[in-house]
């Protein structure tokens, strides 16, 4: 006879793996301690990831949804550029599994940034390039800003930030706001006030 299913299988297994990544490193958690911090088997495990890259891939999937989630709820779908920034530092800085890959990259989540070849940095970066856009036509950018320049920048302080750590030393968390707060402040220079 089949073993019954377990309610809510994934979300049980995702928030084991970030208590587990949180407490430990990924390179220290399994997939064996995730089934067993989840309550379910290991088999039940690998029904739902295939590896555990996988699993850490989805945490940190999972991370970025509620981080957009919360900054839309919170500023709305069209937000001047540094007020999204502001709203993005306060929901990173709440989110303790997002924070932890931004001030310590290689401990919490290992090499994985480096393991990803799906292009989904690409997409997010042209997704970004296409909001800058936007507010540059809506006139609330400055109208010499050119939009991919603006994005290949911002995008590539984002990157920084998250080898910082690894290149730099540790960064504290107020280190990391004090750093976007003035990026953010940066980028106030390039919006245009209204009229």
């Amino acid at each position: 006879m089949p073993r019954p299913l377990v309610p809510n299988r994934r979300e049980r297994i995702l928030d084991a793996a970030e208590a587990l990544v949180l407490e430990r490193g990924f390179d220290a958690m399994s997939v064996a301690s995730v089934a067993t911090h989840a309550g379910i088997g290991k088999g039940a495990v690998y029904l739902e990831f295939g590896s555990k890259r996988d699993i850490l891939d989805a945490l940190l999937r999972r991370g970025t949804e509620r981080m957009q989630a919360r900054v839309a709820a919170e500023v709305g779908d069209r937000p001047p550029l540094s007020e999204a920034y502001r709203a993005g530092l306060r929901t990173l800085l709440d989110d303790r599994l997002m924070t932890a890959a931004f001030l310590d990259d290689q401990g919490v989540i290992g090499g994985h940034v480096d393991t990803v070849t799906d292009g989904r940095y690409r997409a997010r970066h042209v997704g970004v390039v296409e909001w800058l856009r936007d507010l540059r036509d809506r006139g609330e950018l400055v109208e010499d800003v050119d939009p991919e320049h603006l994005a290949l920048a911002l995008s590539s302080v984002t990157i920084g930030l998250l080898s910082a750590a690894k290149l730099l030393g540790p960064v504290t968390p107020a280190q990391l706001e004090g750093a976007v707060e003035t990026l953010t402040r940066m980028v106030e220079s390039l919006e245009r006030t209204p009229t």
